[in-house]
């Protein structure tokens, strides 16, 4: 369930993990993983796989109560796992800002080099993600952002209101030569920023279209079971609709049982966050699922390679500066049968 309210920043291409040269990092172990068959956006290659300065990382992230955010941790893992001069210092994650704040200040009191965290509440943490700046601890905020600048040296993530832009300008693309079209949504959260700028980007994206309208739009709650139930009032609301955009694909598991109980398969949909459930029902090209857009957990890789640039002092390769940027926005693909077979490594369960 990802949130961050930068819409701004450097943009990178979502699948690949940034290959900040020289910005990657070693491990909990430099074991390789023992599963074969576990592609992740770690798997992606490197920019300086060359060892320099022996780094320690400190990562701290929430709960992996959710899909995405298991495959945060995977991803932060696996990508440290590649290079043999960086150290990974992990906590056990938790969605109790108090202990969360507890966690992060234990890697202070280690004496990390850098600090990543993905905060459980960016505003609830910023105070201890300030004290880590003002120990001379940079501090890689991953998504979900602090209130102050201040409180990290480079912010990471996802582009919530680009993930609406391009659920959009799909649908609209396919629906363009349709007379009256119809489209319906079945959004996240609405009390967090992430749904109502994923929505904004959406609707913005529909005004290029002027034949289509938007007649009809439910929120779940990112889970399987909201999903399914939500889904199910839409269906009955409305008895014909030519597309729909969900804003998670955890939630549209349940989302697509609804629509085969119901046996409609009249519209085609699109999902978001970039599941590998959604990329294997694209594949498979049988069912109303054509295409999912991306909210790519490869950040977390990316973040690793950010704090390794930052413990070793440099920029990234293949540009000019000196520094690695201040803001890295990722920016959201969409996956349909055409492009669904390079984007299935980075696929989260």
């Amino acid at each position: 369930m990802p949130e961050t309210t930068s819409r701004r920043g450097l943009i990178f291409g979502a699948a690949a993990a940034v290959t900040a040269g020289g910005l990657l990092t070693a491990c909990t172990s430099n074991e390789p993983s023992d599963k074969s068959d576990d592609k992740k956006a770690a798997d992606q290659p490197v920019a300086d796989e060359k060892k320099g300065k022996q780094v320690t990382i400190g990562f701290a992230g929430p709960q992996a109560d959710h899909g995405w955010l298991n495959a945060i941790n995977d991803n932060a893992k696996e990508r440290a796992k590649k290079y043999a001069d960086v150290t990974l210092e992990t906590t056990e994650g938790s969605n109790d800002t108090a202990a969360q704040i507890g966690q992060v200040e234990t890697l202070i009191n280690k004496k990390v080099d850098v600090l990543v965290v993905l905060p459980a509440d960016g505003k609830a943490l910023t105070q201890v993600g300030l004290k880590a700046m003002r120990a001379g601890i940079p501090v890689v905020n991953l998504d979900r952002i602090f209130n102050t600048p201040q409180a990290y040296r480079c912010w990471i993530g996802g582009d919530n209101y680009g993930m609406g832009l391009s659920a959009g300008h799909y649908i609209g693309e396919q629906l363009k030569d349709k007379k009256n079209a119809r489209v319906v949504e079945l959004a996240g959260l609405d009390n967090l920023e992430l749904t109502k700028q994923r929505t904004e980007g959406f609707d913005a994206a529909l005004k290029n279209y002027p034949n289509i309208k938007k007649v009809a739009r439910q929120a779940a709650e990112f889970t399987v079971e909201s999903g399914q139930a939500k889904m199910s009032q839409l269906l009955q609301a409305q008895k014909n609709f030519d597309a729909l955009w969900n804003h998670d694909d955890d939630q549209g598991v349940g989302a697509l049982r609804a629509i085969k109980q119901a046996g409609r398969d009249d519209f085609l949909m699109v999902g978001g966050a970039g599941a590998l459930s959604a990329f294997e029902e694209i594949k498979q090209g049988r069912g109303v699922l054509k295409a999912t857009v991306l909210y790519p957990p490869t950040m977390a890789a990316s973040a690793i390679d950010l704090a390794r640039a930052l413990g070793q002092g440099k920029g990234i390769s293949g540009m000019a500066e000196f520094e690695i940027p201040a803001h890295v926005t990722l920016y959201s693909a969409v996956v349909d049968k055409k492009n669904v077979d390079q984007y299935m490594p980075t696929g989260f369960k």
